[in-house]
């Protein structure tokens, strides 16, 4: 209702204002358009003039200058009258000759240099315009939402979504103890009484944080819904325009509307557009920065007792002014992290409840191959599933969905290339080598789930692993032996075609063992001949400065270390392929002939048995 009042208001203010205009517009209009045509048709005189003047050129003036009587000359219009009685009309040039031969002809000439109303028109008209439209645009300053000026250059009305959403805690999965924080939340919009009887604070200010597609928006609806209280939501790009003073007139305008219907709950997604860090030169941005202090203002200025919780949302929290995150304000930071596995496989059965799912379906082990995916990448993921299914004329999401989408989430589409048959062949050895290695270390890595030389995205082929479950650390044994695993690939690219014709294939390889390597030795510590030293310190957003706090015999120390672990593990994966040669070769037969290889059938490849597996729960499949 409230919603509904405002905007018939803003729209009758902007219709009435859209009229004052057009009609001041086209009043200047007209007054230009006629300055224009009088002055171009000079003193021609009206409809009351009889006899039509002679129209005479400026040659005729030349020719016949002893015929003319009078010449009244205005600008570059001649008038007068010949000798005979006929009145003329001529435009002329300017020019002191003529004029001065006409006078010793006899001619009567006389300059008009007066200036009429018109004139005065001509010169004040497009002042006044100017002058309109400055004021117009400061109109708009003053007047918010409604201002002329916003009108003049597109600025929309704040996008303010209302009501009551419907969506509770039971649609949120994977973030329980994200949820467990906003619980006092939710107690008091429903009943503040309590809190107030203890002599209690709810937090006025919740920022949420996170990687994108973490939940933030749907926890914050959420709330309200859970709740049962009205929500607004605005983003921070909606507070920022063009003219001066609007962002600080759409802040009053939310809180203003949330404060009528309080309890409430406000909402305000990417707030870093607005709450960014001040600075001491920002001479730029004292729009923003006014549009700032005009939202500390309204969330603990003179009235702090409004009923309103602001949560606010962004991926950049580092970003945000100090006084935005000061008790009274932000005074409850909740970071919500990459769902770990427990809370992948929470989403995924949330997400499949909307998907016909088959009851082979494993949502287990789905859940340990999307290590590091949010809960927006799982649904879109299951999404793709099911158009995969559509595709292929199932009727139900089967597992053959399940891994294609998977695998277009982590490497990428299929291509289509059409490759040469040793390039083919190259690949299949060079994937060999990592499923063989990674077998032998089977008691330290991850579980190998899969080998295949299909092409997807930039790589020509894949060897996938399966966590049991989240790793917080890894070990320097583990380090040791997924290092190998990674240079496998091109220590079978050597053993089986020769050293002259290893390929760039290993790119990808050679740049994550080097990764690895590197920081373990200047990070975590496990080099012994670096020692305990934090050499990389970690900067905004993961971004690295190389070898911060190193000096020059020290960086070159870890440029050793690094090259010193990677032949180590190269000179391992060597060793291992070499030893075994005959069964790698099978391996890469196999490959070359089917493709793909799961992880058990690459286990009985090697004569070893397939890892047990573990009790999951299976999907139920969705009734009609």
């Amino acid at each position: 209702m409230e919603k509904n009042i405002l905007n018939k208001l803003n729209k009758n203010k902007k219709r009435n204002n859209s009229t004052l205009f057009l009609i001041l517009f086209g009043i200047l209009f007209v007054a230009v358009v006629g300055n224009a045509f009088i002055s171009r048709g000079g003193m021609r005189g009206g409809p009351d003039v009889v006899a039509e003047p002679l129209e005479m050129t400026f040659s005729d003036v030349l020719r016949r200058g002893d015929e003319i009587q009078t010449m009244n000359i205005r600008e570059n219009v001649a008038t007068g009258v010949l000798r005979d009685g006929t009145k003329y009309h001529a435009i002329i040039t300017y020019n002191p000759e003529l004029l001065e031969k006409l006078t010793k002809g006899g001619t009567s000439i006389s300059i008009d240099t007066s200036k009429g109303w018109v004139d005065y028109l001509g010169t004040w008209v497009p002042i006044v315009m100017g002058l309109f439209f400055i004021w117009w645009i400061f109109r708009g300053m003053r007047g918010g939402a409604g201002g002329l000026g916003r009108a003049l250059l597109g600025q929309n009305p704040t996008k303010i979504v209302t009501g009551k959403p419907k969506t509770t805690f039971k649609d949120v999965a994977g973030i329980d103890s994200e949820k467990q924080e906003l619980s006092e939340v939710v107690d008091f919009l429903r009943d503040k009484s309590k809190f107030a009887a203890v002599g209690a604070r709810v937090p006025r200010g919740v920022l949420l944080s996170g990687e994108p597609g973490t939940g933030k928006t749907l926890l914050a609806r959420a709330i309200a819904g859970e709740a049962n209280v009205p929500f607004f939501a605005a983003s921070g790009s909606d507070f920022s325009g063009i003219i001066v003073g609007l962002g600080v007139a759409k802040i009053k305008e939310i809180f203003e509307m949330a404060k009528r219907n309080a309890p409430c709950l406000l909402f305000i997604d990417e707030i870093d557009a607005i709450g960014q860090r001040r600075s001491q030169n920002s001479f730029n941005d004292q729009d923003r920065e006014q549009t700032l202090n005009q939202l500390l203002i309204e969330m603990d200025g003179f009235s702090n007792d409004t009923g309103i919780i602001v949560i606010g949302a962004t991926n950049r929290p580092d970003m945000l002014d100090p006084a935005l995150l000061r008790p009274g304000r932000f005074d409850r930071q909740v970071h919500i992290d990459l769902p770990d596995m427990a809370g992948r496989c929470a989403i995924l059965e949330l997400h499949a409840k909307k998907i016909k799912m088959h009851e082979d379906v494993n949502l287990e082990n789905l859940a340990r191959g999307t290590t590091g995916c949010s809960g927006a990448d799982l649904e879109n993921l299951l999404n793709e599933a099911a158009l995969h299914a559509v595709r292929s004329g199932h009727k139900m999401v089967a597992p053959d969905d399940i891994e294609e989408a998977r695998d277009k989430l982590i490497m990428g589409p299929r291509k289509i290339r059409k490759m040469r048959p040793e390039d083919i062949k190259l690949t299949a050895y060079h994937e060999a080598g990592h499923a063989y290695v990674s077998t032998v270390y089977a008691d330290v890595t991850d579980p190998i789930h899969k080998a295949t030389i299909i092409p997807r995205g930039r790589a020509l082929g894949m060897v996938q692993h399966l966590p049991i479950d989240d790793k917080v650390s890894m070990s320097l044994a583990e380090i040791r032996a997924n290092l190998a695993v990674a240079l496998a690939g091109r220590a079978a690219e050597e053993i089986f075609f020769g050293a002259d014709k290893i390929t760039t294939g290993a790119e990808s390889d050679i740049e994550m063992a080097t990764r690895l390597a590197r920081r373990s030795i200047t990070t975590a510590g496990l080099s012994n001949k670096i020692g305990l030293v934090a050499i990389n310190q970690a900067q905004t957003f993961g971004s690295r400065v190389p070898l911060e706090n190193a000096s020059e015999k020290t960086a070159e120390m870890v440029d050793a270390e690094i090259k010193s672990w990677l032949a180590d593990a190269y000179t391992d994966a060597t060793r291992i392929l070499n030893k075994n040669k005959s069964v790698v070769k099978k391996l890469a037969e196999e490959l070359l002939k089917r493709e793909t290889l799961t992880g058990d059938e690459i286990m009985e490849i090697v004569g070893k048995k397939p890892a047990k597996k573990t009790t999951v729960k299976k999907a139920k499949v969705a009734k009609k």
